[in-house]
């Protein structure tokens, strides 16, 4: 590419009322926003039968396993 060309390519972009300047174009992060309260991995060893218990029911274990533990303990 000749200077000239590459002037003519970049008058363009500038002329184009569409086209922000690259200075001014916010980046976003990806993927998910952070949660307001984040929940954190843990190890921790339980029965079988419990276990057993909360995997009978399909996806989502976990999650309801969390909300039993949650109303154990009134929250």
């Amino acid at each position: 590419m000749t200077d000239k060309e590459d002037a003519a390519i970049t008058a363009a972009a500038e002329a184009d009322p569409d086209a922000l300047p690259t200075d001014t174009v916010s980046r976003r992060k990806a993927g998910r926003p952070p949660l307001a309260r984040p929940k954190r991995a843990v190890q921790l060893r339980l029965d079988a039968d419990v276990l057993d218990r909360f995997r009978a029911d399909g996806d989502g274990w976990q999650t309801r396993m969390n909300e039993a533990l949650r109303k154990a303990v009134g929250l």
